[in-house]
């Protein structure tokens, strides 16, 4: 083994030279491409070994709890940018100018209607229907509508897809809440910044002039901006897998909306509120905590711990003051955030939370605010796929301005070794 390359003995007498790819922060990856000349595969399940990709938008690093946007910092660009300020970070790379930012802001504002057959298309659909549901229709259905610049080889029709995605996520996301909650749809205020806006599209209704909550825009900026990427999570990874056959971007955005809507990825804040349903008192908090630390009992704190950082996640911290601050402005008379609240003095005192390290989650947080602000659960997942929106796009030009190589994992076949087929009719 050198400095640059590993030898990996197959047996007496094969051995395979590998060269490390060193990023510029994290573990260094093998380059296994040689396997293929030898008929070997690597098995990885779930890829938590496997880097399919170089990217330089987004890094984590989940032992220190760091959390890092093209170098900068989470949190300092949650408390000092705007949601589309970071969008023009994580697509070209740097913080814009006063120019490029306000050319930036007005390109996404002239983008943000949709067009009057798309919201009839909705009429198809059934009121109750999960608004990520009519997220997926609605979104795919956009390549239908802006067909005229879908060539991604070309950089122009890129930057414009990814400012009508921008711009006209905040709209088809109100338009389906909306619809579910059977109020016509508000036409969006350009007057207004972009999370002043989407606010006013969620919660205006046409007989009443809307004025925007500071509180609530300043904390729907910084949800949007703590929810823009998370590296290659499922549905950054559903974007790249499916952007890497070429797919239009619309279609690329709808998969991954797909693949948000688990409760393991984007759908755990609102799994998290069917919790706080489910113990929905304070009273009952004591027999649900026992039943979270009895290893033997299957119920789970939703919203507590991370999957991915090994101490507490970096966003939480941030949106933990701004939760804070939403109650301050509005109250908390609900009980479910009553509930919310013990629980999360309990997980910051209680040694069994504290020993494993189950602290309150982004995901706790972001619940707890959308609550406040008076949003179903059902829309929680929504709020998220809109911020991640500038991530997806991010990753989907980011892997467009490199040779394109079609993702195709290989699998161990565990099945049936040939055999003749016999009628069994």
């Amino acid at each position: 083994m050198t400095e640059n390359k590993a030898t990996l003995a197959l047996d007496a007498q094969r051995s395979v030279e590998l060269d490390f790819n060193a990023g510029s922060y994290g573990p260094a990856a093998l380059d296994i491409s040689p396997f293929r000349s030898e008929e070997l595969y690597t098995y990885d399940p779930g890829f938590v070994n496997t880097a399919g990709c170089e990217s330089a938008i987004t890094y984590i690093d989940a032992r220190n709890s760091i959390l890092l946007h093209r170098g900068f910092p989470v949190d300092q660009l949650a408390e000092h940018c705007t949601f589309p300020e970071v969008s023009y970070i994580l697509l070209h790379g740097q913080a814009p100018s006063r120019e490029e930012y306000d050319r930036f802001t007005d390109s996404i504002t002239r983008h943000t209607m949709i067009h009057q057959q798309m919201t009839r298309m909705l009429s198809g659909f059934r009121r109750d229907s999960h608004p990520m549901a009519l997220m997926c229709a609605v979104v795919g259905a956009l390549a239908a509508f802006y067909h005229d610049a879908l060539d991604v080889g070309k950089p122009q029709d890129r930057e414009l897809a990814a400012l009508r995605l921008l711009a006209k996520m905040p709209t088809v996301a109100a338009m389906c809440y909306k619809y579910t909650i059977e109020q016509p749809s508000v036409y969006p205020r350009n007057s207004l910044s972009y999370t002043g806006n989407f606010l006013h599209m969620l919660f205006a209704i046409p007989a009443e002039r809307y004025e925007v909550n500071p509180v609530l825009e300043r904390a729907m900026n910084r949800i949007l901006i703590l929810h823009a990427d998370h590296g290659q999570c499922p549905s950054t990874t559903t974007v790249r897998t499916a952007g890497s056959s070429g797919a239009n971007p619309f279609a690329c955005i709808a998969a991954a909306l797909a693949s948000m809507w688990g409760p393991l990825h984007g759908g755990a804040n609102e799994a998290c509120m069917r919790m706080l349903e489910e113990i929905s008192t304070v009273d009952r908090i004591p027999a649900f905590v026992n039943r979270a630390k009895d290893r033997h009992d299957s119920f789970r704190l939703m919203g507590f711990g991370n999957s991915i950082y090994h101490h507490f996640d970096p966003r939480a911290a941030i949106l933990r003051k701004t939760c804070h601050e939403v109650l301050n402005a509005l109250g908390m008379e609900d009980n479910l955030l009553q509930v919310a609240m013990e629980l999360e003095h309990i997980a910051l005192t209680d040694a069994f939370f504290l020993e494993n390290k189950l602290y309150p989650s982004a995901d706790f947080y972001t619940a707890l605010i959308l609550k406040a602000m008076g949003l179903p659960s059902s829309m929680f997942t929504v709020i998220t796929a809109v911020g991640r929106t500038t991530g997806w796009i991010a990753h989907w030009n980011e892997m467009h301005s490199q040779p394109l190589k079609t993702c195709r994992p290989r699998q161990v076949y565990t099945g049936e070794e040939r055999r003749d087929f016999v009628s069994r009719l």
